[in-house]
């Protein structure tokens, strides 16, 4: 099973959890600005709530690169602690992908709120999450 993890982060809280989950499985995360050269059969992908919908260029990256994803395994950061999973999976399905049922999710530090989260308890729920993940779609 080829796995990669890309992102999308505005203030940097996206991209320490993608870190977090792309040293359990191995692989380097990337940006999803770069696009993707090589197909994955699992992408764990990244995204934040922002004004409670996921940012355009997330859609953007999916549809562009639809022909190398076998299956979306969504995770998010956002100020309220809500998930962009159910965004994720709309444009997963309109383009053709599979999407994982379960998604991981957890604040984020916006201004003032949610100081120092993502914290250590919130990477050791997303380790887990990825583990579990792999356990159930293989290695």
């Amino acid at each position: 099973m080829k796995y990669a993890v890309a992102y999308y982060t505005r203030s940097g809280n996206t991209k320490k959890v993608a870190e977090t989950i792309a040293e359990i499985l191995g692989v380097t995360p990337f940006d999803i600005s770069e696009g993707m050269s090589e197909k994955a059969d699992v992408l764990f992908l990244g995204s934040s709530l922002y004004a409670f919908t996921y940012d355009p260029a997330v859609e953007k990256f999916i549809q562009e690169n639809s022909n190398y994803i076998g299956k979306i395994v969504s995770f998010s950061t956002s100020a309220s602690g809500k998930s962009t999973a159910k965004f994720v999976k709309e444009t997963a399905e309109k383009n053709g992908i599979d999407f994982y049922n379960h998604a991981y999710k957890c604040y984020g530090k916006f201004g003032i709120l949610n100081a120092n989260r993502p914290n250590e308890k919130d990477l050791e729920q997303a380790r887990e999450f990825t583990k579990t993940v792999v356990a159930e779609l293989g290695e």
